[in-house]
């Protein structure tokens, strides 16, 4: 989401008109949930999506008469057969979708929401989906509040605008590397912490936040919540353990240590020695990766990331 605002907040300020399409609801097998977010510029160029494909062209074409006109307009595409192909919703489901022109009024309040973004904070839009205005709410019951979904009451859609989940990664190793990547293209922010210059030194890590911190100093002084996942790569017990230790007393939902069950085993047995009950100790994914036969280290990378996703959308491993 912070990409789509980011695009969206710079063409405004080129001077160019902006339309933001926002998904408001979905039934069936709409291929993009409730809060995505597409940016469409004049010239019908476009960042993000509202189906994966299946009606951006439609969405675009909408946008393109809107911004002559400003406002707001609401679409609907439905999996009705005679629809289906011509809006591109041939797989099913159906979408409901809002549109809005930016103006300066919207592009404020939006920039701000951004450096909320930025900054790790989450927060909440209360769009009138007749006037297309958008504020901040001020009085909202706990149901709305603490959703992670867009609730529709009326004409009004509340949309949660949360930061992105955070990965912490103990160990600057080959791995690691892989893992940074997939995790970036996932939409985490990646945190890499190892104390060994050599190691931190050597290799390349895109967008992650490079850490050269012993990890259960810098857990400790940066507490895992609920939205960050914990993987230890090392193999080495002074740097692994010290992290598990920290992870294991903190809300991650997810923890993973990378190892083959013998070393997942003795680590167990040497966590155990610091009043870890067998409950708690099952938080470890180890050997850290869903089972997918993952021999190098992209594939075992791909087999973690893999893992954390599915834990975090399902909170349930495989």
């Amino acid at each position: 989401m912070d990409h789509e605002l980011q695009t969206l907040i710079s063409w405004h300020l080129a001077g160019q008109k902006v339309a933001l399409a926002i998904v408001a609801e979905t039934w069936g097998s709409a291929p993009r949930p409730a809060g995505s977010l597409m940016v469409i510029r004049k010239d019908q160029a476009f960042e993000g999506s509202v189906s994966g494909g299946c009606v951006e062209g439609a969405v675009i074409a909408e946008a393109t008469e809107l911004m002559h006109f400003g406002g707001a307009k609401r679409l609907n595409f439905s999996v009705a057969d005679s629809e289906a192909w011509g809006a591109g919703l041939a797989c099913g489901g159906q979408i409901r979708i809002l549109l809005l022109a930016v103006d300066h009024a919207l592009s404020e309040i939006l920039g701000d929401t951004l450096k909320k973004l930025q900054a790790g904070k989450d927060t909440l839009l209360e769009i009138d989906m007749k006037r297309g205005t958008i504020s901040i709410p001020r009085h909202v019951g706990d149901e709305i509040s603490g959703s992670d979904t867009p609730i529709i009451e009326g004409d009004t859609l509340f949309l949660p605008v949360k930061s992105k989940p955070k990965l912490v990664v103990i160990g600057a190793v080959h791995i690691a590397q892989h893992l940074v990547q997939f995790a970036n293209e996932s939409g985490f922010a990646v945190t890499v912490v190892d104390p060994r210059g050599a190691f931190t030194d050597s290799r390349v890590f895109g967008k992650a936040e490079i850490v050269r911190d012993w990890p259960d100093d810098y857990l400790n002084s940066h507490e895992p919540d609920g939205r960050t996942a914990v993987v230890t790569l090392t193999h080495d017990p002074k740097l692994d353990d010290a992290a598990l230790k920290v992870a294991l007393r903190s809300d991650a939902f997810y923890i993973g240590a990378l190892g083959s069950r013998k070393t997942h085993g003795a680590r167990i047995e040497r966590l155990k020695q610091y009043s870890f009950d067998t409950a708690t100790l099952t938080r470890i994914q180890g050997p850290a990766g869903l089972k997918i036969g993952a021999v190098t280290p992209a594939e075992i990378a791909l087999s973690i990331m893999a893992e954390i996703i599915c834990i975090m959308r399902t909170g349930n491993g495989i």
